[in-house]
Protein backbone atom coordinates (compact mmCIF):
# COMPACT_ATOMS: atom_id res chain seq x y z
CA UNK A 1 0.00 0.00 0.00
CA UNK A 2 1.78 3.06 -0.57
CA UNK A 3 1.25 6.05 1.77
CA UNK A 4 2.09 10.19 0.25
CA UNK A 5 2.77 12.69 3.35
CA UNK A 6 2.51 15.95 2.91
CA UNK A 7 5.44 18.73 4.10
CA UNK A 8 3.89 18.92 7.77
CA UNK A 9 4.34 15.24 7.87
CA UNK A 10 7.96 15.48 7.20
CA UNK A 11 8.77 18.36 8.89
CA UNK A 12 7.22 16.70 12.42
CA UNK A 13 9.85 13.51 11.04
CA UNK A 14 12.95 15.72 10.95
CA UNK A 15 12.38 18.33 13.74
CA UNK A 16 10.95 18.05 17.11
CA UNK A 17 7.45 19.54 17.13
CA UNK A 18 4.03 18.93 19.07
CA UNK A 19 2.78 16.44 16.33
CA UNK A 20 6.80 14.88 15.94
CA UNK A 21 6.01 11.51 18.46
CA UNK A 22 2.65 10.70 15.60
CA UNK A 23 4.53 10.85 13.21
CA UNK A 24 7.62 9.20 14.11
CA UNK A 25 4.91 6.29 15.51
CA UNK A 26 3.42 6.38 12.35
CA UNK A 27 6.41 5.98 10.29
CA UNK A 28 7.63 3.03 12.38
CA UNK A 29 4.78 1.08 11.75
CA UNK A 30 4.98 1.26 8.29
CA UNK A 31 5.84 -1.84 6.08
CA UNK A 32 7.71 -0.18 3.12
CA UNK A 33 9.39 3.20 2.28
CA UNK A 34 7.14 6.04 2.77
CA UNK A 35 6.92 7.75 -1.19
CA UNK A 36 8.34 11.42 -2.29
CA UNK A 37 8.32 12.95 -4.80
CA UNK A 38 11.09 15.95 -6.30
CA UNK A 39 8.26 18.27 -5.24
CA UNK A 40 7.50 16.91 -1.74
CA UNK A 41 11.57 16.87 -1.12
CA UNK A 42 11.70 20.63 -2.82
CA UNK A 43 9.23 22.19 -0.81
CA UNK A 44 10.38 20.64 2.27
CA UNK A 45 14.22 21.85 1.66
CA UNK A 46 12.59 25.33 0.93
CA UNK A 47 10.74 25.10 4.02
CA UNK A 48 13.66 24.41 6.12
CA UNK A 49 15.87 26.78 4.55
CA UNK A 50 12.96 30.03 4.71
CA UNK A 51 12.78 29.09 8.34
CA UNK A 52 16.75 30.18 8.72
CA UNK A 53 15.77 32.88 7.16
CA UNK A 54 13.68 33.95 9.46
CA UNK A 55 15.57 32.99 12.58
CA UNK A 56 18.55 35.00 11.27
CA UNK A 57 16.30 38.17 10.20
CA UNK A 58 14.53 37.41 13.84
CA UNK A 59 15.96 35.03 16.51
CA UNK A 60 12.27 34.64 18.29
CA UNK A 61 11.15 32.91 14.60
CA UNK A 62 11.87 30.39 12.79
CA UNK A 63 14.63 28.15 13.78
CA UNK A 64 18.44 28.53 13.26
CA UNK A 65 20.95 27.61 9.79
CA UNK A 66 22.40 24.37 11.79
CA UNK A 67 18.96 22.96 12.76
CA UNK A 68 18.01 23.38 9.04
CA UNK A 69 20.76 21.97 7.54
CA UNK A 70 20.39 19.01 9.82
CA UNK A 71 16.96 18.62 9.01
CA UNK A 72 18.10 18.49 5.10
CA UNK A 73 20.84 15.99 5.55
CA UNK A 74 18.89 13.31 7.93
CA UNK A 75 16.62 13.39 4.96
CA UNK A 76 19.01 12.83 2.22
CA UNK A 77 20.20 10.10 4.89
CA UNK A 78 16.92 8.27 4.65
CA UNK A 79 16.89 8.76 0.68
CA UNK A 80 20.39 7.07 0.66
CA UNK A 81 19.20 4.64 3.00
CA UNK A 82 15.38 3.29 1.62
CA UNK A 83 13.61 5.10 4.57
CA UNK A 84 12.54 7.22 2.21
CA UNK A 85 11.89 6.43 -1.94
CA UNK A 86 11.82 9.01 -4.32
CA UNK A 87 8.49 8.17 -6.61
CA UNK A 88 8.35 9.45 -9.98
CA UNK A 89 4.97 10.42 -11.49
CA UNK A 90 3.73 12.55 -14.78
CA UNK A 91 4.01 16.05 -13.48
CA UNK A 92 1.76 16.65 -16.47
CA UNK A 93 -0.67 14.70 -15.35
CA UNK A 94 -0.53 15.51 -12.03
CA UNK A 95 -1.28 19.42 -13.12
CA UNK A 96 -4.38 17.84 -14.65
CA UNK A 97 -5.43 16.33 -11.86
CA UNK A 98 -4.75 19.04 -9.49
CA UNK A 99 -6.88 21.51 -12.18
CA UNK A 100 -9.79 19.29 -11.80
CA UNK A 101 -9.55 18.92 -7.71
CA UNK A 102 -9.11 22.89 -8.02
CA UNK A 103 -11.58 23.39 -10.22
CA UNK A 104 -14.38 21.13 -7.79
CA UNK A 105 -13.12 22.06 -4.83
CA UNK A 106 -11.18 25.48 -3.76
CA UNK A 107 -14.18 27.99 -4.59
CA UNK A 108 -16.02 26.19 -1.73
CA UNK A 109 -12.88 24.80 0.46
CA UNK A 110 -10.55 27.57 0.00
CA UNK A 111 -7.48 25.09 -0.50
CA UNK A 112 -4.16 26.02 -1.34
CA UNK A 113 -1.68 25.93 -4.15
CA UNK A 114 0.59 22.66 -2.64
CA UNK A 115 -2.19 21.17 -0.89
CA UNK A 116 -4.08 20.59 -3.96
CA UNK A 117 -1.00 19.53 -5.68
CA UNK A 118 0.07 17.53 -2.95
CA UNK A 119 -3.67 15.52 -3.06
CA UNK A 120 -3.08 14.96 -6.80
CA UNK A 121 0.53 13.34 -6.70
CA UNK A 122 -0.85 11.01 -4.32
CA UNK A 123 -3.63 10.61 -7.11
CA UNK A 124 -1.00 9.73 -9.60
CA UNK A 125 1.21 7.34 -7.85
CA UNK A 126 -2.36 5.34 -6.52
CA UNK A 127 -1.56 5.95 -2.93
CA UNK A 128 -3.59 4.91 -0.52
CA UNK A 129 -3.02 7.05 2.63
CA UNK A 130 -2.57 10.38 2.80
CA UNK A 131 -0.04 11.81 5.63
CA UNK A 132 -0.94 15.52 6.71
CA UNK A 133 -1.48 17.53 10.05
CA UNK A 134 -3.55 19.83 8.38
CA UNK A 135 -7.06 19.59 9.35
CA UNK A 136 -8.23 21.14 5.76
CA UNK A 137 -5.97 19.00 3.57
CA UNK A 138 -6.90 16.33 5.39
CA UNK A 139 -10.49 17.30 4.47
CA UNK A 140 -9.49 17.52 1.01
CA UNK A 141 -7.77 14.16 0.69
CA UNK A 142 -10.81 12.51 1.94
CA UNK A 143 -12.89 14.20 -0.21
CA UNK A 144 -10.90 12.37 -3.11
CA UNK A 145 -10.83 8.95 -1.42
CA UNK A 146 -7.65 9.08 0.11
CA UNK A 147 -7.66 7.65 3.87
CA UNK A 148 -5.86 10.22 6.36
CA UNK A 149 -5.09 8.24 9.60
CA UNK A 150 -3.37 10.66 11.52
CA UNK A 151 -5.04 12.74 14.40
CA UNK A 152 -5.07 16.19 13.78
CA UNK A 153 -3.85 18.18 17.34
Amino acid sequence: MITYPDNSFLCALYRNQDNSVQALEFSGELTEPLRVTRLLLWEFRQSARFQAFRNRKDPSSGYPMTEAEKMIAKVGEHLEGGKLKLAHCDFLSVLATAEGISRSRTFSGGHRSFDVLHVATALALDAREFLSFDSKQNALAAAEGLATPLRVI
